[in-house]
C-alpha cells in the first residue's frame, strides 16, 4: 500500500461490477453489484458511488473507469466526474486487471502482466482478453496477444461455444468442414450462415480473448454447444481435464516448452487435434488442451521478462480462476527464477478490476501532478 497516493474513484467495469474508493493507499470497496445489464445492479452502483464519497475524508482527484464509453459505469464516471469538477480517466481493462494485482502487492518496479479473461475492449477498438503486458506504475504497454478469432454473430458467439470450434475450423483453414460438423447439433440453416460469415467477416469482429479460445477447445471437443451460464464451456473442459488427471496425475515440469518468440501466440495447433478426438479420449484432449496451453503462456511472459529486464510476472483476468492453467503457469515461472503474484484478497476477474483501475489513475497523478486535470485516457 501507498499512503501517499491521491484519492481516486473507480467505476468497474460491466460484468460483476463493484466499485472502489483508493483513499490513503487503502482500498475501499462498495458490495458486488452483479452485472450492468440488470437496471437494479445499475441503480445500486449510482447509491454506492455516492455512499463512498460521503464516507471519503481528503479530496477526490479523478474518477476511474473502463474504456468502453457505452457501460453504464463509464457513463457514471463521466456525470460523477463533471458534477465534481475532476477528470474522469479510462483505464483498459487488462491494464486495470494487472495494476490491481499490483496494488494489491504493493509493487513500485515493472512487471509483466498475463491479462487473461472474457473480453475487454482494448486501445484499438477491438476486443481483447489474451493479453501480453508490461506495466509499471503511471506507464503501460502491449507486449503481445493470442492469435485471434472471429466472433461470428457478435456477442452470441460468446453463448455459442460452437460458433467458437467453427471459427478455428476456419483459422484452420478447415472452414468447409462447418456445416458438416456443426450441422447435426445446431442446424444446416445455422451452421452454413456461421459458416458464410466467417468467410467473409460479416458480422464477426475479431478478439484476442483467452475465453474464447476455451469455448473453441470445448466446441472442439463437444463438450459444449451452447452455455446456459458464464464460463459454462471452459468450466466442462477444465473438468473434463482433472478427472483425467484424477487417474494419470499431471505432466512433468521437467520437459522445456517450446519458445513462443512472437507478439501473437498461435493456439491454432493446440486446437487442431481436438476436431478429431475420439469419443473415449475427450479428458484425455482436454488435459492436453489444458498444460499445452500454461506451457506456452509461461514460455511466452518468460521471453518478455528476459526481453524488458524484470523478475516478476503478475496474473490476472477471469481465466485464472482455472486451478490447472494457474498452477501451471505459476510452476513454470518459478523453476526459472521468477516471482508470479495473483490477487489473494480480491477476485481475479472483473469483481476485483476497480482496485486496479483507481491504482493506474493514483500512480499517473502521483507522477503528473501538473497535468492530471488534463488526462483523457490511461491509455
Amino acid at each position: 500500500m501507498n499512503p501517499g497516493l491521491p484519492a481516486v474513484l473507480a467505476c468497474g467495469a460491466w460484468l460483476k461490477n463493484a466499485a472502489c474508493l483508493l483513499e490513503d493507499g487503502q482500498p475501499h470497496w462498495s458490495p458486488l453489484h452483479g452485472d450492468l445489464g440488470d437496471p437494479a445492479a445499475c441503480v445500486a452502483l449510482e447509491r454506492s458511488l455516492d455512499a463512498l464519497l460521503e464516507q471519503s475524508n481528503t479530496s477526490l482527484q479523478a474518477v476511474a473507469h473502463d474504456l468502453h464509453p457505452d457501460f453504464h459505469s463509464s457513463r457514471l464516471a463521466v456525470a460523477l466526474a463533471e458534477r465534481l469538477g475532476v477528470p474522469a480517466v479510462g483505464v483498459q481493462h487488462h491494464h486495470a486487471h494487472i495494476a490491481a494485482v499490483m496494488a494489491e502487492h504493493g509493487l513500485t518496479e515493472p512487471v509483466v502482466g498475463l491479462a487473461l479473461d472474457g473480453v475487454g475492449l482494448g486501445t484499438d477498438g477491438l476486443a481483447w482478453g489474451g493479453e501480453l503486458l508490461w506495466v509499471a506504475p503511471g506507464d503501460w504497454r502491449r507486449l503481445g496477444h493470442l492469435w485471434p478469432l472471429r466472433l461470428a454473430g457478435g456477442d452470441a458467439a460468446a453463448r455459442e461455444p460452437w460458433r467458437m470450434a467453427a471459427a478455428a475450423l476456419q483459422v484452420l483453414g478447415r472452414g468447409d468442414q462447418i456445416e458438416a460438423r456443426f450441422a447435426p447439433a445446431v442446424g444446416s440453416a445455422a451452421a452454413r450462415t456461421v459458416a458464410r460469415m466467417l468467410d467473409t467477416g460479416l458480422n464477426s469482429p475479431p478478439t484476442t480473448s483467452t475465453g474464447r479460445w476455451f469455448d473453441a477447445a470445448a466446441g472442439a471437443l463437444g463438450l459444449s454447444v451452447r452455455q446456459s451460464h458464464e464460463a459454462e464451456a471452459a468450466i466442462a473442459l477444465e473438468t473434463a481435464a482433472k478427472r483425467w488427471c484424477a487417474q494419470h496425475g499431471e505432466p512433468s515440469l521437467d520437459v522445456d516448452a517450446p519458445a513462443a518468440c512472437s507478439e501473437q501466440l498461435d493456439l491454432r495447433p493446440l486446437v487442431a487435434t481436438l476436431f478429431d478426438t475420439p469419443a473415449d479420449a475427450v479428458d484425455a484432449a482436454a488435459a492436453r488442451f489444458h498444460f499445452e496451453l500454461a506451457d506456452a503462456l509461461a514460455q511466452w511472459a518468460l521471453e518478455a521478462a528476459e526481453v524488458t529486464g524484470v523478475d516478476t510476472v503478475c496474473l490476472g483476468g477471469g481465466c485464472f480462476m482455472n486451478a490447472l492453467l494457474t498452477r501451471r503457469v505459476t510452476l513454470r515461472l518459478q523453476r526459472r527464477g521468477l516471482r508470479v503474484l495473483r490477487p489473494q484478497s480480491t477476485s481475479c476477474g472483473d469483481a476485483g478490476l476497480a482496485w486496479g483501475q483507481a491504482w493506474a489513475v493514483a500512480q499517473q497523478i502521483l507522477i503528473a501532478p501538473h497535468t492530471h486535470s488534463e488526462m483523457l485516457s490511461c491509455v
